[in-house]
C-alpha cells in the first residue's frame, strides 16, 4: 500500500468521509438476523460502525483498517458503546498475520480498491481466514472496462470464485453514480 494512499485516507478521517455513514447496511443486518454469532472480521472497518454492530449482536469481532486515525475513532466509539472489539491498524494486503478462522469476513469497499497483485494475495489469505462454511460478505463498485483506478471487474469475481463458493449477488448503484453490488461467498 502506497504511502500517498495511506496519507490520503488518514486525512479523510479528520473530516467525515462520504463512505462513513455511521449506519450498518441492511445487507449486514439481514445476515446478523439469519446467522448465529461467531467470530467476525471487518476488513477496512473505518470508524468501526459495522464492527460495533456485530459486537452488539454477540459476535466476537476484529476490525482492521490501515488508517490509524480511523482506528482511534473506532476505539472511542466502541468504548462509548460498551462493547469489546479488537480494533487494529493493519494492511489488508498482508492478512496472513491474522489468526482465523472467522465465520464471517465483511468487506465494504476494500477489495475493489486493490491492485491486481494485491487482489491475488487478498483472495489467497481470505480462504485461510474463513472457517469451513464461513461467509464472505462483500460490497464493491464496478469500474468501466476502459478506466483505470479502483473498482471491480469480472476477473476479480472469477478470482474469488476460484477458491470460494459463489452464493448470491445483489446489484445496485453507489449513490446513483456507478454500478455496485453486494456479494455473498462461502468457503466450502
Amino acid at each position: 500500500m502506497s504511502l500517498l494512499k495511506r496519507l490520503f485516507f488518514n486525512l479523510w478521517y479528520y473530516r467525515k468521509p462520504p463512505w462513513d455513514t455511521g449506519i450498518s447496511p441492511p445487507e449486514l443486518m439481514d445476515f446478523i438476523k439469519s446467522h448465529s454469532p461467531g467470530r467476525a472480521l471487518d476488513i477496512g472497518c473505518g470508524t468501526g460502525t459495522n464492527a460495533i454492530t456485530l459486537s452488539k449482536h454477540g459476535w466476537q469481532t476484529t476490525g482492521i483498517d490501515f488508517a490509524s486515525h480511523a482506528i482511534r475513532i473506532a476505539r472511542n466509539k466502541a468504548r462509548n458503546a460498551g462493547v469489546n472489539v479488537d480494533l487494529r491498524v493493519e494492511d489488508i494486503t498482508t492478512l496472513s498475520d491474522l489468526a482465523g478462522p472467522f465465520e464471517l469476513v465483511l468487506d465494504m469497499g476494500c477489495f475493489h480498491s486493490l491492485s491486481p497483485r494485491d487482489k491475488d494475495n487478498y483472495a489467497r489469505d481470505l480462504t485461510h481466514l474463513l472457517a469451513p462454511d464461513g461467509t464472505y460478505l462483500m460490497y464493491g463498485f464496478f469500474k468501466p472496462p476502459a478506466e483505470s483506478g479502483p473498482g471491480l471487474v469480472e476477473t476479480d469475481l472469477d478470482l474469488l470464485s476460484a477458491s470460494l463458493k459463489f452464493i448470491k449477488r445483489q446489484d445496485g448503484s453507489e449513490r446513483g453514480l456507478r454500478p455496485s453490488a453486494w456479494f455473498v461467498y462461502e468457503r466450502s
